[in-house]
């Protein structure tokens, strides 16, 4: 009798375990169904995000377009909305020589401490030295801003004394500052991306530790470190604040880093505080602004696609 009552209570156990997995897989199931579901949800929202800005910077800029002849916006070097002259040339050179002062500083001092950090430091110094570099990443621009214009200004100033208050030489190397953390983190992931055979084949062969960072570890992460270089620069071109605050606004067709320049993000910022009246075509050129910057920035993200595509080492 006892035997059969210890049969039945494990039978009864037994049961109770099965009816629970069930219904622990049941939830599972739905689980493992809603999620796709879900992801499919945020990327559609993601490409109607996408398409609901593109509309609307295309819609508003056709409305500009057709007040404003295309061709004298995009070839005309001057630009003075308020007196009916919308020569777009004035804010794309102010926008490229902002990109291209930061890339100079960007560029070699990212690259430096990527180098640095994948090559030379020990773990724990990287993971002392790599957070604190990423802090320059999470100021906010606004105080670059303020910081180009009351401190770096001055300092420039001290050494080339015809230098404007507001200029793009102070704005571009604070802007380079600010990316600095992209281009090192970025590069520093496409060099540990390297298999440390190809580093240990090197030494093997009698390179020095320099030697084998410059020609073997550089050229076999070139798609990511240049991609980075892309998204620096699509970066350096979409800063507002920074521009906004010590740059100026005086939209000139200039290469002189020592003048005040406007970039378009720049002029965005202008006419969006309220300088001109809605509906007017001075307001609808913001839009035309924003469509050409739009088109900057992909051309950017196309080329960092396909030089990862053309360049990318398979491991």
């Amino acid at each position: 009798m006892a035997s059969n009552s210890n049969e039945k209570t494990e039978q009864t156990s037994i049961s109770k375990r099965i009816e629970k997995n069930r219904q622990n897989n049941g939830s599972l199931r739905f689980i493992e169904k809603m999620v796709p579901k879900l992801l499919l949800l945020a990327s559609i929202l993601s490409v109607l995000v996408t398409v609901g800005i593109l509309y609307t910077l295309l819609s508003e800029a056709v409305t500009f377009f057709a007040e404003v002849n295309i061709f004298s916006f995009i070839s005309g070097t001057d630009w003075q909305p308020w007196q009916g002259s919308f020569g777009v040339l004035g804010l794309v050179s102010g926008t490229l020589l902002i990109t291209v002062i930061a890339m100079i500083v960007a560029i070699p001092v990212g690259v430096a401490s990527a180098i640095f950090l994948s090559e030379y430091s020990s773990d724990k110094w990287r993971r002392i030295l790599k957070p604190l570099l990423e802090v320059l990443a999470g100021i906010p621009t606004v105080v670059y801003g303020f910081f180009a214009l009351t401190f770096v200004t001055p300092v420039l100033k001290s050494f080339i004394p015809d230098l404007s208050f507001f200029n793009a030489l102070s704005a571009g190397i604070v802007v380079g500052v600010m990316i600095i953390p992209m281009i090192a983190s970025l590069t520093e992931d496409a060099m540990s991306a390297v298999p440390n055979e190809m580093r240990q084949g090197a030494l093997a062969l009698g390179s020095t530790r320099l030697e084998t960072t410059l020609k073997v570890v550089l050229p076999a992460s070139l798609s990511g470190i240049v991609a980075s270089f892309a998204l620096g620069i699509s970066r350096a071109i979409g800063e507002t604040m920074i521009v906004a605050i010590a740059a100026g606004a005086t939209p000139k067709f200039t290469m002189d880093p020592t003048q005040s320049i406007q970039t378009m993000t720049g002029y965005i910022v202008q006419v969006a505080k309220g300088d001109a009246g809605f509906g007017s075509t001075i307001y609808y050129s913001i839009y035309a602004v924003g469509a050409t910057l739009f088109i900057f920035t992909l051309i950017m993200n196309l080329l960092a696609q396909y030089i990862s595509r053309r360049y990318r080492e398979e491991y």
